[in-house]
């Protein structure tokens, strides 16, 4: 099979303001497509973004009798795709369909939940505002039985849920979710089904709650699910039991929760169904509703998936314009290997606070955070409930929002691009979490039996994709910037670390090779690494990074070229007096470097801009290295 490189396609241009408030076409149906495009029955029409730039992104195109009907094991989202339009690779989905070949190891230490539930802390106990906190910090599940976990074992036959984008589900459906969501509200606070212990599974893995299970003699260090590999699955898993429990509640083993479609311009406002109509009777006697949003960012006010904590005041088309490059950022230029991705290794004995081993994936750090804090209430203590890991499973939305993030893990493996796969080491495989189930019965999951939905018995509707076109276009091609920036810039082998982050800080970094050809391109991928962050655990910390951007051009944004990505964290209050946390995040370059004309360059220049909460933030290295694609 031909296999292309990156700089083989041509990209189309990103969307920018102009009369028409027109975006670029979605490659996912095209107009010669064998499929008619279907609207809903008893569709439900309600906000509509305002700039109406979304006129060439029809979501109206498949019905749930269609999707069923597809392919097995390649998600809907990427049916009938124009596979010349995106990045292909020999191997492409090596990871998906042989992940069980993978040589066990012999010393194979996966993070492990404890079996024994009781052995749980109260979480945050060292957040500095919790005296403020809107919502308990005692968020250890109930003890039903002293039996440890029965090994959970996907049921077999079970009929495929279909998870409904928000912003189109029927009134019908509406009904049905606001009486499984009210049922599930109504349970004792001590039934491990009822919302509130739903939302304090959350807090206790995010917040240092638990510690991990013993193993030959390693130390028990807290379990943190977030900023490692183990963010997509466990949050899969999370998921997977709440729709679980919420079918059961009205006897509907068919019913799905929905997914916030923010990386669509149809789905970038919050969902109408999530603002109930105040015509309609008291809003906050809705089940859905929460009063902990922001209410700058209440529809039709367009999402920022780049939000840094501030009003960026950009138009709606330019917004979407961002949030569309972003969107092809997180997903392909920068994700282009499973650490990348997913983030980085964590096993047992590992810290998660202080060893700065791993590092947070691009789609966590990108629209995943941004979008918890841009709904979080900003004129709350600490932005509940979205904007702050303890309280973000308080608010509805929230597993909306996350069933997007899961639909992004299945999409990216979809893409057919060489290098997108799952993890293969057991140690990721065998990791394992502690959940209660509909039934009530405490059950051990594995990050192993969750690498396919389709045994899962769910799938998601259909939704464009148009950010796989949305390759950003250089403002100017600017050849040889790093040569003309010495004397001027560092070069980083000069610099000495740790470096402070309280102003933009810019480096010459040396790159490994130079004129690297279409071959060599196809056999490793560039990366930017930004090792050793330290941070204070308490804050909102955003950074962005950029390549070769000049000082005398107007603010660069994720729709230019020079935007390698972010680092981004929502505050990890834990039950320790330490705040400082280690990460780091990477970033692959290879198409930025063939856009802006530099791959002749020996050294590129590489700033670090702190956006929000990077006073204390400290770097301890900055360097490129080539990571082989297999």
């Amino acid at each position: 099979m031909a296999s292309f490189s990156s700089a083989a396609v041509p990209s189309a241009a990103p969307a920018t303001t102009n009369k028409t408030n027109t975006l670029p076409p979605s490659p996912l149906f095209s107009k010669t497509s064998s499929h008619r495009f279907k609207t809903h029955a008893n569709q439900t029409l309600r906000f509509k973004i305002s700039c109406n730039a979304a006129a060439n992104d029809d979501d109206k195109s498949l019905n749930n009798s269609e999707i069923l009907n597809l392919t097995p094991k390649r998600s809907p989202d990427m049916q009938n795709v124009d596979r010349r339009n995106l990045l292909l690779g020999i191997g492409g989905l090596y990871g998906a369909a042989n992940y069980m070949t993978s040589i066990p190891s012999a010393f194979a230490a996966p993070i492990t939940a404890p079996d024994n539930i009781s052995d749980c802390i109260a979480a945050n106990a060292g957040i500095s505002d919790k005296k403020d906190a809107a919502r308990t910090l005692a968020c250890c599940p109930p003890v039903l039985s002293e039996s440890a976990p029965k090994r959970f074992v996907l049921p077999k036959g079970a009929v495929t849920r279909v998870r409904p984008a928000a912003q189109r589900v029927t009134d019908e459906y509406l009904a049905k979710y606001n009486e499984a969501l009210q049922k599930m509200r109504d349970l004792p606070d001590d039934d491990p089904r009822s919302f509130k212990q739903q939302a304090m599974i959350h807090c206790a893995y995010c917040n240092g709650s638990y510690r991990q299970k013993e193993q030959d003699g390693k130390p028990r260090k807290e379990i943190q699910i977030h900023n490692s590999w183990l963010f997509f699955p466990f949050h899969r898993w999370y998921l997977y039991f709440y729709e679980r429990i919420l079918g059961k509640l009205i006897d509907d083993p068919k019913f799905a929760i929905p997914y916030w479609n923010w990386d669509s311009p149809t789905g970038m406002t919050i969902p109408a169904m999530f603002e109930p109509d105040p015509a309609k009777g008291d809003p906050r006697k809705n089940p859905i509703f929460n009063a902990y949003r922001d209410a700058k960012h209440l529809p039709p006010v367009v999402v920022d998936i780049d939000y840094n904590g501030k009003e960026r005041g950009a138009s709606c088309i330019d917004q979407i314009s961002i949030n569309l490059a972003a969107m092809y950022k997180q997903m392909i230029s920068s994700a282009t290997d499973p650490i990348s991705f997913f983030g980085g290794e964590y096993k047992a004995g590992d810290d998660p606070v202080n060893m700065g081993s791993p590092l947070i994936g691009s789609i966590e750090s990108g629209c995943h955070t941004a979008v918890h804090r841009w709904v979080g209430n900003s004129r709350m203590p600490n932005n509940e409930d979205m904007g702050n890991f303890y309280s973000a499973g308080y608010d509805p939305i929230f597993y909306a929002h996350h069933a997007n993030v899961d639909r992004m893990w299945k999409i990216w493996k979809g893409l057919g691009i060489k290098g997108h796969h799952d993890p293969t080491s057991e140690d990721w495989l065998e990791a394992s979490y502690v959940f209660y189930d509909e039934n009530k019965e405490l059950v051990r999951v594995y990050n192993k039996d969750c690498v396919d939905t389709e045994p899962m018995g769910y799938e998601y509707e259909t939704s464009r994709i148009p950010w796989s076109r949305n390759r950003p276009i250089p403002r100017t091609k600017k050849p040889k910037i790093a040569a003309r920036s010495a004397g001027r810039v560092r070069k980083v082998e000069d610099v000495k670390f740790p470096l402070k982050l309280d102003q933009t800080v810019k480096v010459l970094v040396k790159r490994p090779a130079v004129n690297r050809t279409k071959e060599d391109k196809e056999k490793a991928t560039e990366v930017l690494m930004v090792n050793g962050v330290r941070f204070d655990g308490e804050k909102f910390v955003k950074f962005d990074v950029f390549v070769n951007d000049k000082d005398n051009v107007p603010a660069t944004t994720a729709a230019d070229s020079e935007f390698a990505g972010s680092f981004a964290q929502l505050p990890h209050n834990r039950s320790s007096e330490k705040m400082m946390m280690m990460s780091g995040a990477r970033f692959g370059i290879t198409e930025l470097l063939e856009d802006l004309k530099a791959e002749d360059d020996e050294y590129v220049v590489v700033s670090l801009v702190p956006r929000t909460g990077c006073e204390d933030v400290t770097v301890s290295e900055i360097k490129i290295e080539l990571v082989p694609i297999v």
